[in-house]
């Protein structure tokens, strides 16, 4: 998409969330089921203490994200090497029934640090809910009872905005922000990035009460294992992430094991599965097969007999777990049990409402009892997971009295639809790169079909996965082609619009993406979202005064409604740039301070007001709010690009040369970096960096819309030979 030379305006910023939570104290509700095959631990029946029994120790909690039940060696896998993990569940006490109640990271995280069903905590899905700071989590909790609390996290879903980090002394989410606005990309960092500053904190505060959150991200799409785990597992991909995190824990686990730390209880657990196309569900979130629901759980400390335990365990029994070891009380009743003591005979409620949230498809509700599993749908299911594991059988038509006895046991606060804030574009565009939905289409629904069933639209989800791989291959004629396939299938699919007009805005069509989000309004999608992302196609099409009108009323909304927090950042972002693009420099200045004073280190929104100061020819100050930027993110290809022209203004020649490179090695497909670095190594007699920039620049640039800079670029070769 072209930008003005010189100049490459970043029209997106990084989005946060609307507001979730809800009353939330349970009535004692459900538990789970399904089993571990092959871990060569010995079976063991009944508590393993009764508790409490642990006052005063520390507290290590290991959650690893999308992370199978049979993926790791203890489970009976061989084709795994985990010995770490192994080696704390030979020690410790494995509960192979284990389940979560949700099937994507931020809710089920969420359950898992407040001990709450997710219809009691109010977070529902990945985006469009926060955490109210009225409901306690373990570190809150524990870090009333005197403990330090410390919380280290390996990716964007859990953002510190989303309400998680309160009640810990430190929440480390450090993860890159920012990106080019044009990719799928998700902020991550590697599992040994995480581990080294928890271990860092973990040692500084030896000789205190520790409580501390280690979240690790690696087996989440794409599997990219590093070396020597790429090579090693080429053909096994997932499995490679999952080696390579058990060696990023080991610094951690080790110590503990090797009882060279104070006595500690330690919870390892994965926050939900992944399928792995079984079912049809290429990685998770649509469904709630075994794949993705059950998960592994190991509880080791001193005086926690080792050993396989069978009961039913929960994600909502891990709270509880902690709280009566170390004998501190919960401010209030929670649905869960400790693990340590004796078993009572408990359902487990589980959901996934991620397509029927920001898809309009049906929610996904059920309930798990005594290893008999009902799947709430249009299409209604039912499994005896003791006899069918793999759920290869639906049983709902031979079985109506069970079914009807788990549906009645469905929680009655549970009900349909949960309310949802706003998600932005570039919100979207992280989570859809995970293989999430995002966006709102649930309006006031209650009632689907069997046509609205994820199961009767599984091609569609799929075809939905092949636009976003085709889009971040650069394959972008396919991805429009797939994308209006989508929205032939299902007109009221918001997604597929906006995949749509990103497709078609990268192959320099700004009118059609303008006309695909207008009728994506027309057929009822995401009035919000379609409307922000219609806002940035103007603007980029030159069409500044409209999108101008369109994001005004939006930015409004989120002013009006009280957003004015992370939430509006990217709404914002994206009027200030249009007001700056239609000459209204000192209004898009104080609407981008706006976002900053919302979210002081985004580095977008830095990157935004280093633009507009820079038309306004406020050097100095421009350079400094890059430099802000880049000092969050040195991997910001518009930042490095924009640094250069100010520094170029500035007087600094090389300066502006380095930081025009920077961007072109970042991404190869900068044409404004490409070109501006040219002009300038050229007049500056560096000829080999000039020829190189420049022929890369003519392969680049989109012919139709470069010309004037193609033929300077022609001429300027001409005159260096080349």
């Amino acid at each position: 998409m072209r930008r003005p030379p010189y100049l490459q305006a970043a029209l997106a910023a990084l989005l946060i969330l609307g507001a979730g939570g809800a009353a939330w104290w349970a009535r004692g509700g459900p538990a789970a089921s399904a089993h571990l095959a092959g871990a060569a631990i010995p079976a063991k029946a009944g508590p393993a203490h009764p508790g409490p029994f642990l006052q005063g120790a520390d507290v290590l909690l290991v959650t690893i994200d999308t992370l199978r039940a049979d993926s790791l060696g203890f489970a009976g896998n061989r084709q795994v090497e985990t010995p770490v993990l192994d080696r704390l569940a030979t020690a410790g006490r494995v509960f192979t029934d284990a389940h979560a109640h949700n099937v994507i990271t931020l809710p089920s995280h969420t359950n898992i640090l407040t001990g709450l069903y997710p219809f009691q905590h109010g977070v529902r899905e990945n985006s469009g809910f926060t955490l109210s700071p009225a409901v306690p989590t373990l570190a809150t909790m524990l870090h009333k009872a005197g403990y330090a609390t410390g919380a280290f996290v390996g990716a964007y879903p859990l953002d510190a905005h989303y309400g998680l980090n309160q009640g810990f002394d430190v929440y480390d989410d450090r993860f890159p922000r920012g990106s080019n606005p044009d990719e799928f990309t998700i902020a991550e960092r590697r599992g040994n990035a995480v581990v080294a500053p928890a271990l860092a904190w973990w040692n500084a505060h030896r000789g205190r009460r520790r409580f501390l959150w280690v979240h690790l991200y690696d087996p989440h799409a794409a599997y990219e294992p590093p070396e020597p785990f790429a090579s090693r597992y080429r053909d096994r991909l997932y499995l490679g992430e999952i080696a390579a995190v058990d060696s990023f824990l080991s610094p951690l686990l080790t110590p503990l094991l090797d009882h060279k730390e104070p006595p500690a209880l330690v919870i390892m657990t994965g926050d939900h599965g992944e399928a792995l196309s079984e079912h049809g569900e290429l990685s998770h979130g649509l469904f709630a097969y075994e794949g993705t629901l059950k998960i592994p759980l190991v509880v080791w400390g001193p005086g926690i007999e080792p050993g396989r335990d069978t009961r039913a365990a929960r994600h909502v029994d891990i709270a509880p777990t902690i709280l009566t070891a170390l004998g501190v009380a919960p401010p209030g009743r929670l649905p869960g049990r400790s693990l340590l003591l004796p078993a009572t005979r408990e359902d487990s409620y589980f959901e996934a409402l991620t397509t029927a949230l920001n898809r309009g498809w049906a929610p996904l509700r059920g309930m798990l009892r005594d290893r008999h599993k009902l799947v709430d749908l249009p299409l209604p299911e039912l499994y005896d997971l003791n006899a069918d594991p793999k759920e290869a059988h639906n049983l709902y038509d031979q079985d109506r009295p069970a079914a009807r006895a788990l549906a009645q046991a469905l929680p009655a606060e549970s009900v349909w639809p949960p309310k949802k804030g706003t998600v932005s574009a570039e919100e979207e565009a992280r989570l859809r790169s995970l293989g999430y939905t995002s966006g709102s289409a649930s309006g006031g629904r209650k009632t689907y079909t069997a046509a609205d069933d994820p199961k009767t639209l599984i091609a569609v989800d799929q075809k939905l996965h092949d636009v976003v791989d085709a889009y971040s291959r650069h394959r972008y004629e396919l991805a429009a082609r797939l994308a209006r396939a989508c929205i032939a299938a299902r007109p009221d699919l918001s997604e597929a619009y906006e995949h749509l007009a990103l497709s078609l805005r990268q192959l320099e069509r700004p009118e059609e993406a303008i006309q695909a989000l207008r009728d994506g309004l027309a057929h009822g999608g995401d009035k919000h979202s379609l409307s922000l992302q219609l806002g940035l196609a103007l603007s980029e099409a030159g069409r500044a005064k409209e999108a101008v009108a369109v994001l005004s009323p939006l930015a409004a909304h989120a002013t009006d409604t009280g957003n004015t927090g992370t939430d509006s950042t990217e709404t914002l972002n994206a009027l200030g740039i249009a007001l700056s693009d239609a000459g209204q420099h000192p209004q898009a200045l104080a609407t981008l301070e706006r976002a900053r004073k919302a979210e002081p280190e985004n580095p977008k929104t830095l990157e935004n007001l280093g633009i507009v100061l820079l038309r306004m020819e406020r050097r100095d100050a421009a350079r400094d709010r890059l430099r802000q930027a880049l000092a969050l993110n040195d991997r910001l290809p518009i930042s490095w690009n924009t640094l250069g022209v100010a520094l170029f203004k500035g007087g600094d020649r090389a300066g502006a040369v380095a930081a025009w490179q920077r961007a072109v090695d970042l991404d190869p497909r900068q044409v404004d970096a490409l070109y501006n670095l040219g002009l300038v190594a050229a007049e500056s007699g560096r000829a080999a960096e000039a020829r190189t920039a420049l022929e890369r620049f003519l392969r680049t640039a989109p012919p139709d819309r470069w010309t004037d800079e193609m033929a300077k670029a022609r001429q300027v070769l001409a005159h260096l030979g080349g």
